[in-house]
């Protein structure tokens, strides 16, 4: 008996110590003013191919969408996205280990090349990239097609589509769909190992975001 309490007592410490899952719904949070948007950027609610969802707008290069008060450091960053099937008009991701607009590691997605012919374009479906000094243009000038992928199987470019981000500083691997193996691996370009946290668009169409699930590690 005393064997048996004693492994029943282990599972509830293990089952405790076990990190927990954190949903947020991005609309709710926006009305309660828990979303902190960066000066360029508007957001709004809308329902789209029957999902609810955070819509974000930038006018005029990048912005942010911050997750206010929230950290992330290592974990796993799940999320529902959509973008356009326009050419150069659609980027979409998730900021992190954040300081500010400048410092910060991203991964995003171009849904205009998930399906494109072109198998160069292709291979820049899944980026990373880490400000200031880590650009795409730099990655791309200096070290092609490492960290930026193809999607296999590459998702419809004009419906929603799922990401796993798992970071755990230095590795990062991003899956998507469910797909078991990674679309992306590469080590970060910096050494923070934490920050802010939030949402990332690029390009004049607008982004949108729905089942913003983070598990921390």
């Amino acid at each position: 008996m005393r064997l048996i309490t004693l492994l029943f007592l282990v599972v509830c410490c293990i089952a405790k110590a076990q990190p927990k899952a954190k949903k947020y719904d991005l609309i709710k949070m926006m009305k309660e003013e828990k979303i902190t948007l960066c000066a360029k950027c508007k957001a709004e609610a809308i329902t789209i191919h029957n999902k609810e969802a955070f819509q974000l707008t930038v006018e005029g290069g990048n912005g942010f969408a911050w997750l206010t008060g929230e950290t992330f450091g290592n974990g796993t960053i799940e999320v529902d996205l959509k973008g356009k099937d326009i050419q150069g008009q659609s980027f979409i991701g998730i900021a992190f280990h954040a300081v500010d607009e400048k410092q910060f590691d991203v991964v995003y997605f171009r849904p205009f090349n998930f399906r494109s012919d072109d198998p160069v374009r292709k291979i820049h479906a899944v980026q990373y990239a880490s400000g200031p000094d880590y650009g795409w243009e730099r990655l791309r000038k200096e070290h092609n097609a490492h960290y930026e992928k193809a999607i296999e199987p590459a998702p419809d470019p004009n419906e929603w589509f799922h990401a796993k981000i798992v970071v755990d500083a230095p590795h990062i691997s991003v899956y998507v769909n469910g797909n078991t193996t990674p679309s992306l691996v590469v080590d970060q370009l910096q050494s923070r190992g934490t920050g802010k946290i939030g949402l990332w668009q690029d390009g004049p169409m607008p982004a949108d975001f729905a089942n913003l699930m983070i598990t921390p590690k």
